[in-house]
């Protein structure tokens, strides 16, 4: 069959897309960027005539209807990281988390629990009836094998990503067509304090290193300090408008990368317009699988691997909360701990957590004596070599516990030193 016609074969809107899902059944939804916005709206039309439907997730963008309170018991959101939305509607008893590392949750969940429907998106297939699922790899293409049945949200505005992404329109069950905007992630302008971080963090950047960074203030702030930086690498579970930046000055090139050398690599894309062109049918951006990209030993072979990742919390040994506000979930692991690993991996690389000091406008301490209240450990002590706050550098490398203590009370805001130093005593951590 001609691809055109087997395209048209398959074409059905969005509300009988949607009508397929029965009760009892799960769907899981590409994540952050590539979710299937037409497809996640016309969802909570259907409450009255389902019940117990699981929608697993990552980084939802928007507060989709099947989220509010009143879908309870319809509509459950299984989220392996939480976005806005998901956090927002915990409370009302609609969401619930999936602990996971992020090089593990494709695999590990199409094997275990895999689910009875998958919703993607992807560009219009060419001629060939190849489409490109775009802004992300993470964990989608694993989830289109496992599931029953497949169906992809056709949007022309989607760039059409190289490397691991494409799919035959003979390997879906249904498409939907709906070219709308893509979801945007416009830039956090960096405060004074997250420039600071970002200077100190920059200092600990060699050249032709091989870089993973994230997305928000202070990451932001991190690229900013790279402008005199040569032959930097990309290596990361997400590709951000900042490592544009670094691409375009000529900081970027690849060179030196032990994996994929002189390619951006990325398991995701989120960020603005920009970054979207960027991508688009770039040959140097190589999108891949979340096990490929985030295995701490493919991670490992990359030249002087420096993960830097943001968290919530510091205790004083050094174990890192990177996503619960005491016992509620704030975030997720996400793929932290795989980057940190392979960064300690890598001949000459560092795992760098940084943070502000302070929260809640001065009034919290970040680094903190222990851990209570249900905290969770996200990050071990042991998989931590460099924190990083606006007042200094602590190297825990190779520390004992009291050096560490010491270390971390010195980079603490100093309305806490004094506090920190009492507990520290208090818990035998120094004498």
């Amino acid at each position: 069959m001609d691809v055109r016609e087997l395209y048209r074969s398959k074409l059905v809107t969005i509300e009988e897309a949607v009508s397929k899902v029965q009760s009892g059944q799960s769907i899981i939804t590409a994540m952050a960027a590539a979710q299937p916005t037409g497809l996640l709206r016309a969802l909570g039309s259907r409450k009255d005539e389902l019940h117990d439907v699981t929608v697993m997730s990552c980084l939802l963008l928007e507060d989709y209807d099947f989220l509010k309170p009143e879908m309870r018991g319809h509509f459950l959101n299984e989220a392996w990281y939480y976005g806005p939305s998901s956090y927002r509607a915990h409370a009302g008893g609609t969401v619930t988390f999936l602990p996971n590392h992020l090089n593990e949750c494709g695999p590990k969940k199409a094997v275990n629990d895999p689910a009875d429907i998958y919703w993607g998106t992807a560009t219009p297939p060419d001629k060939n009836g190849y489409m490109s699922l775009s802004l992300s790899l993470t964990y989608e293409k694993v989830m289109m094998k496992a599931a029953n049945l497949v169906v992809l949200e056709i949007n022309e505005n989607l760039p059409r990503t190289l490397g691991d992404t494409h799919v035959h329109i003979s390997q879906v069950d249904y498409v939907v067509e709906n070219t709308v905007p893509l979801l945007e992630a416009q830039p956090i302008q960096p405060t004074d304090v997250e420039m600071e971080i970002g200077r100190l963090t920059a200092s600990l950047i060699e050249d032709g290193s091989t870089l993973q960074l994230g997305i928000g203030g202070i990451p932001n702030a991190v690229t900013a300090c790279l402008m005199e930086k040569r032959d930097l690498g990309i290596h990361t579970e997400m590709v951000t408008d900042g490592m544009v930046d670094l691409f375009n000055a000529g900081v970027v090139t690849g060179r030196l990368k032990g994996q994929w050398p002189e390619k951006i690599v990325g398991t995701f894309v989120m960020g603005t317009q920009k970054l979207y062109d960027f991508v688009n049918d770039n040959i140097g951006v190589e999108m891949l699988a979340g096990h490929v990209v985030n295995d701490p030993w493919v991670i490992g072979r990359n030249h002087k691997m420096v993960s830097i990742n943001t968290t919530l919390q510091v205790d004083l040994t050094g174990q890192a909360n990177s996503e619960s506000l005491g016992t509620k979930q704030y975030s997720g692991s996400g793929g932290a701990l795989n980057t940190c690993m392979g960064a300690q991996m890598s001949a000459g690389g560092k795992s760098i957590l940084a943070l502000r000091s302070t929260a809640k406008n001065g009034t919290i301490s970040t680094i903190v004596p222990a851990f209570v209240d249900g905290q969770i450990v996200s990050i071990p002590r042991a998989n931590v070599d460099y924190v990083v706050t606006e007042y200094g550098i602590a190297c825990l490398k190779s520390m004992n516990v009291r050096n560490r203590v010491e270390s971390l009370i010195a980079i603490a805001h100093p309305d806490f030193r004094e506090w920190l130093a009492a507990e520290a005593r208090a818990l035998q951590y120094t004498f």
